[in-house]
């Protein structure tokens, strides 16, 4: 139920146009990586932007969710006021595989 809104709709970069570069430095940063983590951990669609519990303030969270569109990881989408995430696993995981498996493990020194 996507509704018009006053802000442009969110960017989107497919996987299948980002570099591995570009996937690792997206996943490098610590508050990304927590937000990949809860995105994969829960429903597609069911997080609002606002809802992760993250350190940072809006105007630093809006960056780091534009970085993982960029990067082909996550996809937003408008529903009222609320900007909703889904992380974009399968996709991501044609154009990386196990990639997305190694950074979610909870023993990073595996």
């Amino acid at each position: 139920m996507a509704t018009t809104s006053h802000r442009a709709a969110p960017e989107h970069t497919h996987p299948e146009d980002v570099s591995v570069q570009t996937a690792l430095a997206a996943l490098a940063d610590p508050v990304r990586l927590s937000l990949v983590r809860e995105l994969a951990s829960s429903t597609e669609w069911s997080h609002s932007c606002g809802s992760f519990d993250v350190p940072v303030r809006k105007a630093a969270l809006s960056h780091h969710f534009a970085v993982l569109r960029s990067a082909g990881l996550v996809e937003q989408r408008d529903e009222g006021p609320r900007r909703v995430n889904r992380l974009r696993r399968a996709e991501f995981d044609a154009r990386f595989p196990g990639l997305l498996e190694l950074v979610l493990r909870d023993d990073p020194a595996v």
